[in-house]
């Protein structure tokens, strides 16, 4: 009788390694692109909940200036108020690290502009560019 062995041959093992490789390289842009956007989406959820607060500094001081309620920098983003006078403001998302070449900006107007982004995105003076193909946030 003879003693028949169990195992996978390394044909079959060739097979898997080639779809997993497959699966990988479909898989890791998508996955790439969905990080980008999350370290993105920090920069316009901190510039859209400090407009209101700027608003209402200048209800209450009838300026912008002194204004020091300013997003706090992080990993992936530092903030700045330039131009804050008594009638405007621009605030600043200036991208670095994982978000590096990014430059966001919302004014008194409510204005959101996209005036950095790395080569082959889109920079666009009405809204904040949160995919290459240049599509905005709302």
């Amino acid at each position: 009788m003879q003693q028949r062995q169990s195992g996978f041959t390394l044909v079959e093992l060739l097979v898997v390694v080639a779809i997993i490789g497959i699966l990988s390289a479909i898989a890791l842009p998508s996955y790439n692109s969905y990080i980008l956007r999350a370290r993105l989406a920090e920069a316009h959820g901190d510039l859209a909940a400090t407009q209101p607060r700027l608003e209402q500094y200048w209800s209450n001081e009838r300026t912008y200036a002194g204004f020091a309620g300013k997003p706090v920098d992080t990993k992936n983003f530092t903030y700045t108020l330039t131009g804050a006078t008594a009638s405007g403001y621009v605030l600043t998302a200036t991208g670095r690290a994982g978000a590096a070449d990014f430059v966001y900006t919302i004014n008194q107007a409510g204005t959101r502009a996209t005036t950095g982004a790395p080569t082959g995105w889109t920079k666009k003076a009405t809204c904040w560019v949160d995919r290459k193909d240049g599509a905005c946030t709302q």
